[in-house]
């Protein structure tokens, strides 16, 4: 079985066990690694927390999906621990779109994702 696979079974059964679980938010492999180190079972990114580290504001457009699936690929391989992805509005409006961006996130060895309902405009925020 792949380390994917095996990263998903087990994020899967995380979520179906009895109790809750914690899951805290790198925001770079440093943090990761740093998360992982004190015991948590699994690794969630924030797109606010990878935004400041940038400088930049958390903020629909503030990044592009290029730059979150490069901290995906660098989260995902600072540690063995499932990742799920923070995708935003999934980089898209439409169904097709997000989907597409969750492969993507998928293709850098993410094992869970959520996408947001805000758009970002003001005119048509949801």
């Amino acid at each position: 079985m792949d380390a994917q696979t095996l990263r998903a079974q087990t994020f899967k059964a995380l979520h179906e066990r009895d109790r809750a679980f914690v899951i805290p938010n790198p925001w770079d492999a440093g943090s990761a690694k740093m998360l992982a180190s004190l015991g948590f079972e699994a690794l969630a990114t924030t797109s606010a927390g990878f935004a400041f580290s940038l400088g930049r504001p958390d903020a629909e457009g503030a990044l592009s999906l290029e730059d979150t699936l490069g901290n995906v690929r660098a989260i995902v391989g600072a540690s063995s621990l499932p990742v799920a992805v923070d995708l935003e509005n999934g980089f898209s409006d439409s169904p097709e779109g997000c989907a597409r961006t969750l492969r993507q996130a998928a293709a850098c060895g993410a094992v869970g994702g959520s996408i947001e309902d805000a758009t970002g405009r003001a005119d048509d925020p949801i």
